[in-house]
């Protein structure tokens, strides 16, 4: 219960005022009996200084002598019924002569000092001049009385007697009584009003309290639709308009930050490259689907250690932000990434872990391959002609060689030099290409028109290597939209390869067959095929299957690449099928008319 602020609040409230009431009571009781009793002493004094100015006698007679007139006096002497005054004699051997109690003839003739109900010390202190009083228990009655003892002096200044007056206390005391328990049940009635208003002044307090922390709890639970009813325009009230205004603000900030961990989401999702974050114990912590594919890690692989060696990323101090920054280049499955990575910070700028991305660079690298294999073949193909040019020129300059053998010099050197101008007229017309340069006459072609002249161009190789040409065309085939030069140059690449590397006597088939959209011409041979690791190569430039072979039968190594690129600008396709040994079918395709 008092782990509530509003019990403790009215438990504090109520010893409070607990307090302050039992400092005040106290303080007012005491007041009281100290008033009281003063007005009891200063109305004695009175009645003795009284007795004394009125009975003369008093001072100019030994009260020895007049013990009847002093007893008539104190007897005539109006007292209240708690009041008794005592005479005594003011010699060394005090008695008691006279007094107003009911036991006066009893008593007379008493030692003053060993009376019980008289203070000894009082009648002594009187006897030596010395007015006093004192409040003295009654041994009969158990109750308290006030005594004073007021020496009567002669004129001579010795003390002819002593009047000793006693004054029961007990209204005085019945008065205190009541006002204590007058007081006793004001501090029980302001004590249960306290309660009373406590509990409501609590309740005023802590119920927006509670509101707010309900609200608060709901908040984290994931509940932010939420809004505390401002009762109050006191600090209560302020605090939940703050409160409201936090939850807005909070709001909005949670709704911007799941915008950009949305973001940050899709971004590391579907980047192109995959990225891990690892902490500084070595836990994977956060991995994208493109990193899980390139390292192979499976849905467990999360907050496990990683070793990062595969990577190589070695020695790791993360005390040492040097070591955690770096780039490195591997190789997994065939594939080439480069490796960059960096630390992440916290807020105190403590290193917490490396971010690791991984970029895929195979394409990047296969193009330099292919640019570091494009330099050596151009290189290649042009220093055979080249040097049999060079040679055969320097023969003829420095040697004497009859007409005959300087006719055939000349002949090898012309056709040196028609295979160096194929080689570049090839490499232009790629380079025209690449760079969209190439600008196509689009006409109708007709189809059957086309592979007659094409085979017409070959007619003399044909018929050098005997070979049985089969043409499988319909009559109502449809034309073919395309520029005429450059599609005459691709059938005679795709027909001429079949007619080299078809081995005498061999058979080559050409088909073609249209429907609504397109024109497709297939060329079939019986010649010696592509192997099966060539084919997805064969379309490169300078790239050959058996390059001494074709290398002598005249070939650039760009007839196959120049015609993929020609068809596909033209808006058509090739695609080629090989059985190595066995023969080769290609299938060339073009927008029908």
């Amino acid at each position: 219960m008092f782990n509530s602020i509003k019990y403790r609040f009215i438990t504090i409230y109520f010893l409070l005022v607990l307090l302050v009431m039992s400092i005040v009571g106290t303080f007012i009781i005491n007041r009281l009996e100290t008033q009281q009793i003063n007005n009891v002493a200063e109305n004695m004094s009175q009645t003795l200084d009284s007795i004394n100015r009125t009975s003369t006698y008093m001072t100019n007679k030994n009260w020895q002598e007049q013990n009847s007139e002093i007893s008539n006096t104190l007897t005539e002497w109006k007292l209240s019924p708690d009041e008794s005054i005592y005479a005594i004699s003011g010699s060394k051997s005090p008695e008691i002569i006279a007094s107003t109690t009911n036991r006066d003839e009893l008593i007379k003739g008493t030692n003053a000092l060993s009376y019980k109900i008289l203070n000894s010390e009082l009648v002594l202190s009187a006897l030596n001049g010395e007015t006093t009083d004192a409040i003295v228990v009654n041994n009969n009655s158990a109750q308290r009385e006030k005594h004073i003892a007021m020496p009567i002096f002669s004129s001579d200044g010795d003390v002819r007697g002593i009047l000793y007056m006693t004054h029961n206390l007990s209204n005085v005391y019945k008065v205190i009584n009541d006002a204590k328990i007058i007081l006793t049940y004001a501090t029980i009635l302001a004590l249960i009003i306290t309660t009373v208003l406590g509990y409501f002044i609590a309740s005023s307090i802590t119920e927006p309290i509670r509101d707010v922390t309900k609200t608060a709890s709901e908040m984290a639970k994931g509940n932010f639709d939420q809004k505390v009813e401002v009762k109050s325009k006191d600090e209560i009230g302020n605090l939940a308009s703050m409160f409201n205004f936090l939850t807005e603000e909070l709001k909005v900030t949670i709704n911007q930050m799941d915008l950009e961990k949305s973001k940050l989401n899709t971004i590391f999702n579907y980047m192109a490259e995959g990225v891990i974050a690892i902490d500084r114990d070595g836990y994977l912590i956060h991995v994208n689907p493109i990193a899980r594919k390139i390292l192979k890690l499976d849905e467990n692989a999360l907050f496990k250690k990683q070793d990062l060696g595969d990577l190589k990323i070695y020695n790791l101090n993360y005390y040492d932000t040097s070591s955690l920054q770096g780039e490195s280049q591997v190789e997994i499955d065939d594939n080439f990434y480069k490796v960059k990575y960096a630390p992440f910070k916290r807020e105190n700028m403590e290193n917490s872990g490396i971010i690791v991305v991984l970029q895929d660079i195979t394409k990047e690298h296969k193009l330099d391959m292919m640019r570091k294999e494009f330099v050596a073949n151009v290189s290649h193909e042009l220093k055979t002609p080249i040097t049999t040019i060079k040679t055969y020129t320097e023969t003829l300059l420095d040697s004497p060689v009859d007409e005959e053998q300087t006719r055939y010099f000349l002949n090898v050197i012309d056709r040196e030099n028609n295979r160096m101008a194929r080689l570049v007229s090839d490499l232009l017309q790629l380079s025209n290409m690449d760079y969209n340069n190439y600008n196509f006459d689009l006409q109708e072609v007709d189809t059957y028109d086309i592979i007659n002249q094409t085979l017409d161009g070959l007619a003399v190789l044909i018929k050098e290597k005997n070979h049985n040409i089969i043409i499988d065309v319909p009559v109502d085939i449809k034309n073919i939209i395309a520029d005429r030069h450059s599609l005459e140059q691709i059938l005679m690449n795709i027909v001429s390869n079949a007619v080299k590397y078809t081995d005498p006597s061999g058979e080559i088939k050409i088909s073609a067959s249209s429907n609504y959209f397109n024109v497709n011409i297939v060329v079939e041979d019986n010649g010696i095929g592509i192997p099966q690791e060539d084919l997805n190569r064969i379309f490169e430039r300078f790239y050959r299957v058996e390059k001494g072979r074709s290398r002598a039968m005249g070939g650039t190594g760009l007839g196959l690449s120049i015609a993929k690129q020609t068809t596909k600008e033209m808006g058509g396709d090739i695609k080629i099928e090989s059985d190595f040994g066995k023969g080769t079918k290609v299938t060339l395709t073009f927008k029908a008319a």
